[in-house]
């Protein structure tokens, strides 16, 4: 079956763009990096936050490939934990003439309306912002971007734009619809 799929690109161009939102009060949520580039962890990840709303584009990767994506020198997976549990995480892929992109971003499930996501996407904004920091060979951001699209949760464009990020491109086309397994095949039977 077709489907008409939106998708929004939105960026930042300066780190005074950003509108940060501090940790949920009352919740025992912790941001740490990935600091060992993991396929397996990466691939739990991005299946666990990704399932129920249609991630499919790195489902068919090799292990080697998925390794390659982790390691890439400035690259960054952090990951937002309540009471020690996974809950999201945001992936960050340095590009050229002071870049960065905002891959992946999103929470699992179980974890989604509690206040998690908007302090983790301006946790992970402030570090695509830093990231020269962390990664010396690398030049100063000068601009942070990101895209979501229609099937995205309802409230990804929304907390986008509250963190201060700017759509510059919209794209409308068919797409084939596809179902995701999530964590596992039956997850969302």
């Amino acid at each position: 079956m077709s489907i008409t799929l939106t998708t929004w690109s939105l960026e930042q161009t300066s780190p005074a763009d950003l509108r940060p939102v501090p940790a949920p009060e009352g919740r025992d949520v912790t941001i740490a990096r990935a600091g060992v580039p993991s396929a397996e962890f990466s691939r739990f990840l991005y299946t666990a936050v990704g399932g129920d709303i249609r991630w499919t584009d790195r489902l068919s990767l090799t292990y080697a490939q998925w390794q390659e994506i982790v390691e890439k020198p400035g690259a960054e997976i952090w990951v937002a934990y309540e009471q020690g549990t996974p809950a999201g995480y945001v992936e960050l892929d340095p590009q050229d003439d002071g870049v960065v992109e905002i891959v992946y971003f999103g929470l699992v499930p179980a974890f989604r309306g509690h206040g998690i996501g908007g302090h983790l996407l301006s946790y992970g904004v402030e570090r695509a912002w830093d990231l020269a920091e962390r990664w010396p060979d690398r030049e100063p951001t000068k601009r942070v971007w990101l895209h979501t699209c229609s099937l995205d949760g309802e409230h990804a464009m929304a907390n986008y734009e509250r963190r201060g990020f700017r759509l510059f491109d919209t794209k409308v086309e068919e797409a084939e619809e596809v179902e995701t397994p999530g964590p596992w095949p039956g997850a969302h039977a």
